[in-house]
């Protein structure tokens, strides 16, 4: 059968495509290295002890961050065959106990791009500890004095900061005139953290928090068979006489109590915050500017539907891959300047390319609101105004920040 047919036409064909590609390549801007180059990146996930989350539907996957690294990984791969780049991934899942161990062996095998998955102090501990040319990349900390007075130059941010979270959540609740807000937060540190958060984004764009509450944590499970029993008889007694307000406000970083917020307060009153309308990078149910075929894709790859950290991690290796194609070089300083420089943007499924700020590595990105089931807007909303982006309209604006550790910082 082979004999019979006529290979002229399929050789020709299949040259066409691979000049095609090439093209597309080189339109894009790719850059031809003189030499072959490899970038391979490290994603160090650090697991602490947790409890079972609130609801089934989040449960701890076992490839979490993994499998959104895999599928970037991939992508990188597609464009790297045809400029003789390689993309290599390393996964390695560790303690807080083996953290740093763990990190240094990667260091002395030559590793100098790394993703982090861990908390806020083990990220700084991890930077302060790298050698000067590497280049780590945050992807699940929104620890928010991390892009501020704590921040370190060697540290880019892919998870946007609690402050971005929250101004994405407040321009919507403002754009509706939602401007009253009863504001419940945890006991736990983080969830502080969040609720300062909160606070100063109503200052920002004019909300007023007409009480404050706290849901103290008092340890132990949090899920039982007679869960909702107990629900349905003390939300409605804790939420009990509060100020007249438009909108309840859950600042539960912890995962808590914030789920079972929604029906349950005394007032008729929507949720927004860490329950009902919550501020997301990614959501198995946004499908708009292509982003249907990346969740086939990661569907595809991992069986099941992608989320915010699996979105952060891909974003972080697509982050790098681009650099790579633009710089031709797999060299981390010569990464990270074009990371931070104004010819850097990267598609991310969001309707605008994301870009990072130069004043303290963070990456401005939209943020989408979901109800869990649909996406119901996108932030920066309509009439929110900036000189120069309106991405710069949610988080630490350039004259906001204390960082100094970025050749763009005041």
């Amino acid at each position: 059968m082979t004999d019979m047919l006529d290979a002229g036409p399929l050789v020709s064909w299949m040259k066409r495509m691979c000049l095609s590609a090439v093209t597309a390549v080189l339109a894009c801007g790719a850059v031809f290295p003189a030499a072959a180059q490899t970038a391979t990146v490290a994603v160090l996930r650090i697991d602490y002890p947790s409890l079972l989350p609130l609801s089934r539907l989040d449960l701890l996957q076992e490839d979490r961050a993994f499998a959104g690294a895999r599928v970037a990984t991939d992508d990188n791969r597609t464009t790297g065959q045809f400029l003789g780049q390689t993309h290599e991934l390393v996964e390695v899942a560790t303690t807080p106990e083996n953290a740093m161990a763990d990190f240094q062996a990667l260091v002395e095998d030559g590793l100098r791009l790394f993703v982090l998955v861990g908390n806020s102090e083990d990220m700084l501990a991890v930077a302060d500890a790298a050698p000067e040319d590497a280049v780590l990349f945050n992807a699940s900390s929104g620890d928010t004095t991390l892009r501020d007075e704590r921040c370190r130059a060697n540290l880019l941010h892919i998870a946007p900061s609690d402050a971005m979270r929250a101004d994405a959540v407040t321009q919507f609740l403002v754009w509706k005139r939602w401007t009253e807000w009863f504001l419940i937060a945890g006991s736990n540190p983080e969830d502080v953290a969040l609720a300062e958060a909160y606070r100063t984004s109503a200052r920002k764009f004019g909300a007023e928090i007409v009480e404050e509450r706290t849901f103290e944590d008092t340890g132990g499970s949090r899920v039982s068979d007679s869960g909702h029993v107990l629900v349905q008889t003390q939300i409605p007694v804790f939420t009990q006489d509060a100020e007249d307000h438009d909108v309840v406000v859950a600042a539960d970083a912890s995962d808590v109590f914030a789920e079972y917020l929604p029906y349950h307060v005394w007032d008729p009153a929507p949720v927004a915050g860490s329950a009902g309308l919550r501020p997301v990078t990614w959501a198995p149910s946004h499908e708009s500017w292509g982003a249907t075929q990346m969740q086939t894709r990661f569907e595809d790859s991992a069986g099941r539907m992608m989320d915010d950290l699996d979105y952060q991690t891909w974003l972080a290796v697509r982050v790098v891959g681009e650099a790579v194609t633009r710089t031709g070089s797999d060299d981390p300083k010569v990464l990270r300047e074009y990371m931070l420089g104004d010819e850097f943007e990267l598609a991310a499924f969001k309707g605008v390319p994301v870009t990072f700020r130069d004043w303290n590595g963070q990456l401005r990105q939209p943020i989408l609101l979901s109800n869990g089931r649909m996406t119901v807007s996108v932030s920066p909303q309509e009439g929110f105004l900036h000189q120069v982006s309106l991405l710069d309209t949610l988080g630490l604006d350039r004259p906001e920040t204390e960082c100094r550790a970025f050749a763009g910082g005041n």
